[in-house]
């Protein structure tokens, strides 16, 4: 890890994000090699998507929608202590999100003027569950339940298919809970191409969420326009904030807890006691040897781990601020007090007994959270995203009178005839 000293002045926003980029090596590859997967799966549907599947999962998949057998199977093999925990996060992430529900507001503002808001649900959406080589049932309750509390009708999970052609049980299983029944053993790019253009098996959406590699996040940002998406999401990263009441292990775990994800994940530490670095470095070092994914964890960390010697922690908080991290855990003394003072940062972890991966399974807010900085200018995934916002808007004649002559000069000021004339037609009558 790298550890840096942080000036009486601090750092500017563009000093930090010198600091803790990362590299985007291949993009311009990645990018033609899933332009050249969207256009193929455009023209030829079903046929490109298996090509594509036997080509990157190794497997021909006959059917790509799961059958209600499958996750009956599914649900026997994870066993009933595993449901029941799937159940209770289900319930603990489910009842989070309900709070986050907007209401429709239509009322008289001025005389004659009636405006507000109609909010309706996305009528169909598209949910993107890595998998293959690992499993994240986490992320199916994630990315379904807020859309089924917003009221979306339609919901299609989308998971790539492992060597044997199954899916995870775990998957499966947390589809189960969500109740969700629509799922495809399509992955990668291919998928997103799926669910945004559709195929002769696979209707299109008109939103597609969710977390995975590069190449789903090259294909979910080249399909944007076409579809909506939720965010372009990176590596994870944490942010760790803290002093000398914090304990070394348990910062050094929570770090690794993240480093373990991608050998391009980030762990960023603000603190102003030099023990406190000194602890962390040898206890990551140490707690390196027993981990099972070390050398993803190690790389991670050897080239996108630092620690900011701060000169206070109010400069602490002022780095973390800056860099806006994914996930953002306070391990200061009385760490409620600084909940204020953070403006930047996705998921805000308050306390030693609160580790990020709390947040990640069980707690009920959502994992889905903006990465590399974003969460400067964007919120986790929510309610809000499935749903979408009309304007209403209501005059009576006499209000319509009342502004008439002020509408047609604002037209004629930006040289639009036909708009004043609109107007104009009214008036005459």
């Amino acid at each position: 890890m790298e550890r840096i000293e942080v000036p009486d002045k601090g750092f500017t926003l563009k000093e930090i994000r010198e600091i803790t980029e990362r590299e985007q090596a291949g993009d311009s590859k990645i990018r033609e090699r899933v332009e050249m997967i969207l256009a193929a799966v455009r023209q030829d549907g079903d046929r490109a998507v298996r090509n594509f599947t036997i080509c990157f999962d190794g497997v021909d998949v006959p059917e790509f929608r799961i059958t209600e057998e499958e996750i009956e199977a599914a649900v026997e093999a994870v066993g009933p202590e595993f449901m029941e925990i799937l159940a209770e996060a289900h319930s603990n992430i489910r009842t989070y999100h309900e709070r986050q529900i907007e209401g429709s507001w239509f009322k008289e503002v001025r005389d004659g003027v009636h405006l507000g808001t109609r909010f309706t649900p996305i009528r169909r959406v598209g949910v993107y569950v890595p998998g293959g080589t690992a499993a994240y049932p986490s992320t199916v309750l994630m990315d379904t339940v807020p859309a089924q509390v917003a009221g979306v009708p339609s919901i299609a999970v989308f998971t790539p298919p492992g060597r044997d052609g199954g899916v995870s049980p775990y998957i499966l299983a947390a589809a189960y809970v969500a109740g969700v029944k629509e799922l495809y053993k399509v992955g990668g790019a291919q998928s997103i191409a799926a669910a945004a253009f559709g195929t002769e098996s696979i209707e299109p959406v008109f939103k597609i969420v969710g977390p995975g590699n590069a190449y789903v996040a090259m294909a979910k940002r080249l399909v944007f326009g076409v579809v909506g998406i939720d965010m372009i999401a990176g590596p994870s990263e944490v942010g760790v904030l803290a002093d000398d009441s914090a304990d070394p292990a348990w910062i050094a775990a929570d770090m690794l807890a993240q480093a373990e994800h991608d050998v391009r994940a980030a762990a960023f530490l603000a603190t102003p006691s030099e023990n406190i670095a000194r602890f962390v470095e040898s206890e990551i070092s140490r707690q390196l040897q027993d981990l099972g994914r070390c050398e993803i964890a190690e790389a991670a960390l050897r080239d996108y781990g630092k620690i900011f010697i701060t000169k206070s922690k109010e400069q602490a908080v002022e780095i973390m601020n800056l860099i806006a991290p994914e996930h953002l855990e306070i391990l200061f003394d009385r760490p409620e007090t600084y909940v204020s003072q953070i403006l930047n940062a996705g998921a805000i972890f308050v306390g030693p007994y609160t580790p990020e991966p709390i947040g990640d399974y069980f707690a009920g807010p959502n994992h889905t959270l903006p990465t590399m900085g974003t969460a400067a200018f964007s919120s986790p995934l929510g309610v809000y995203d499935f749903m979408k916002r009309s304007s209403l808007l209501q005059y009576d004649r006499t209000a319509f009178t009342a502004v008439a002559a002020k509408v047609e000069r604002f037209a004629a000021v930006e040289g639009l005839q036909a708009h004043g004339l609109a107007v104009r037609r009214r008036l005459d009558e």
